[in-house]
């Protein structure tokens, strides 16, 4: 479907949350190193990372190997410095979401690698830095989903329907 890229995500909760996600959503998660925290069995466990048997997680050294394992996909950098909203963009299955580190977000040098139009953010009211790293990959990812029917979905359970 699509692919979540965090470049060197530094709080192990935050990810555990995406995990979750990309587990519900059919979505590859590619962690790029350095990780601000280890994926043993153990630190896993403790940082509510339990869903990791069920998604589907990959670790890269840099993110050139990440889109090179990838085939080289259409990347879109998700950042504060855009000037294209989330919202504005025709997502299709195959793209890849790169967001960066919850401290300091993706490095001057990423960004300049893609052009205005692959850069996208979300919108925040003044005055505030950034929101949550999982809460930004959520929003992102069911927009991208959204835009392609929900392909894949579970249908509802009996006795109920999505409105």
């Amino acid at each position: 479907m699509f692919h979540i890229l965090l470049f060197t995500p530094q709080i192990p909760p935050n990810t555990g949350n995406i995990i979750r996600l990309c587990a519900n959503t059919g979505t590859w998660l590619h962690l790029i190193r350095p990780l601000g925290f280890t994926l043993d069995e153990k630190s896993c466990r403790r940082a509510g990372l339990d869903y990791h048997d069920l998604a589907r997680v990959q670790q890269h050294d840099s993110l050139d190997d990440c889109l090179l394992a990838l085939d080289r996909p259409r990347v879109f950098a998700i950042t504060k410095f855009a000037s294209t909203r989330y919202d504005e963009v025709s997502f299709a299955a195959g793209d890849a979401l790169l967001f960066g580190a919850e401290t300091t977000g993706l490095p001057a040098d990423i960004h300049a690698r893609f052009d205005e139009d692959h850069r996208i953010g979300l919108p925040m009211t003044g005055g505030n830095r950034s929101l949550n790293l999982s809460n930004a990959v959520s929003i992102v990812t069911y927009e991208a989903w959204r835009q392609c029917g929900f392909a894949n979905m579970a249908a509802p359970p009996a006795g109920t329907a999505f409105s």
